[in-house]
């Protein structure tokens, strides 16, 4: 007989230490999962707005209470720096609270009809069971701000996270179980198939990960008929004007290209430096990146720790081969998946640095002779997440802001960083469908009607 495949995850700073090897459980397990959940589904509705809001407030509460266990999770299971995985555990206990208020909001308004006696409503009602298909790079925050929304609008959930990250969602899981009533939340390990499965069962589904997948789930949910959104890919740019503090402007950047090793969609990957900014970026930039702690994410100093695998290690290795480094291109000693940040120039047109998302601690400096140009250089990409733009002159940098095609643009800001109660997403190949987070998310969680109420009777 075949021993069932297995699922790892291992330690990217140390990978002799694996988490979790346990068996896939197969997508019969998860379409299991997603009917159990929508049974709990009528339950979970019916209970009200206290009684949601109440239990979603005890699990931020829960996560709080074991914040330093869950980042010390972090560390170990996906190498994100210690000072990172710390921010992050806040913002996810943040969002749960956030959204324990959501139940309360308004589900609904009362239209006076055009003609004649009795009224309009519009009323806001969940879709059922909310399939959740999660990264590795945020294990904790993702999940939660795609499930917390969902919980709150009154849908069920069944998440099914990267493999890499399978120990922290598990946890999260465990979490839950003493908060929400069974069935209510529900963690699928597990790869394909079982993400296939929930896809193919799910009332509404959301994803975040690569473009290729996504696009599979966006064609799969929308063949179904189900509401379905994907956060995908990018390929983000900053932008640098010659009156930015070009100190301040490269400190920041270099932390958005290497910080947790590149390893977000909202890292920065091109720097485009207008006129005279050119060469003070150069030296600042480069200064900057060297300057960068690389190595053990458990130390707090840490800012690039390990890519999460070794295949993703080597597909950064071999995206700068041959290209004139300004920094970066060796790897630190250690047992991990590690590597110096790298800044290129000088890279020919059609180079994949400039079409391709690699997700890495790596970025391209280019020249723009404004930005009128700086603006087209940055929306020659297939992908429009983000951007960030770093100027003394908010008046020219705003004449200048409406033609960039991204879902998100931060003015003397890093490209990291997401505002949990604001709408998130991008455009282009980086995003489809409804933006997530903030009231954007109540809404993609709900399908709107409309009632036509009319006495039988005049009075």
């Amino acid at each position: 007989m075949t021993a069932a495949p297995l699922l790892l995850s291992h330690n990217p700073a140390d990978p002799s230490d694996v988490l979790v090897r346990r068996p896939l459980p197969g997508a019969a397990a998860a379409t299991e999962a997603v009917d159990r959940a929508r049974t709990a589904q009528p339950g979970w509705l019916a209970g009200g707005a206290a009684a949601r809001s109440a239990a979603l407030a005890a699990l931020a509460a829960a996560i709080e209470a074991a914040a330093g266990e869950l980042a010390g999770l972090v560390v170990r299971e996906v190498g994100k720096p210690l000072t990172e995985a710390r921010a992050e555990v806040a913002r996810t206990v943040a969002i749960w609270r956030y959204y324990a208020q959501a139940p309360y909001e308004p589900t609904g308004a009362v239209h006076e009809p055009a003609g004649g006696p009795g009224l309009l409503l519009t009323r806001r009602r969940p879709h059922g069971v909310a399939g959740l298909i999660t990264p590795w790079n945020f294990p904790f925050a993702i999940p939660s701000w795609k499930a917390a929304p969902a919980l709150a609008a009154g849908n069920t959930v069944v998440l099914k996270p990267a493999p890499e990250a399978t120990a922290c969602a598990l946890r999260l899981a465990e979490l839950a179980q003493g908060a929400l009533p069974d069935g209510v939340f529900t963690v699928v390990p597990g790869g394909p198939a079982e993400g296939e499965a929930i896809t193919a069962a799910a009332d509404v589904l959301s994803f975040t990960g690569s473009t290729g997948v996504g696009r599979s789930v966006v064609q799969a949910a929308t063949a179904r008929g189900v509401p379905v959104q994907a956060e995908m890919g990018g390929l983000n740019a900053a932008i640098v004007l010659p009156d930015a503090d070009i100190g301040r402007a490269a400190t920041e950047i270099a932390a958005a290209i290497a910080g947790y090793a590149g390893q977000k969609c909202t890292a920065t990957s091109r720097v485009i430096a207008v006129g005279a900014a050119l060469d003070p970026l150069r030296e600042a930039l480069t200064e900057a990146l060297r300057a960068l702690p690389v190595g053990d994410p458990a130390q707090p100093a840490t800012v690039c720790g390990p890519l999460i695998s070794e295949q993703a290690r080597d597909r950064v290795t071999r995206a700068f081969e041959g290209l004139s480094l300004l920094t970066g291109g060796n790897s630190p000693a250690g047992p991990g998946w590690y590597t110096a940040p790298v800044l290129a120039e000088k890279v020919p047109p059609g180079h994949r640095l400039l079409r391709e998302e690699v997700f890495g601690p790596l970025a391209v400096l280019l020249p723009a002779d404004g930005l009128d140009q700086a603006v087209r250089i940055t929306n020659s990409v297939p992908y429009g997440l983000v951007t960030s733009v770093h100027t003394g002159d908010l008046d020219t940098a705003l004449h200048g802001l409406d033609q960039l095609d991204t879902g998100l643009i931060r003015v003397n800001a890093p490209s990291t960083g997401v505002d949990f109660h604001l709408p998130f997403g991008g455009a282009k190949a980086s995003g489809h469908g409804p933006r997530e987070q903030g009231r954007a998310a109540l809404e993609f969680y709900t399908a709107g009607r409309t009632y036509t109420l009319v006495p039988t009777k005049a009075t």
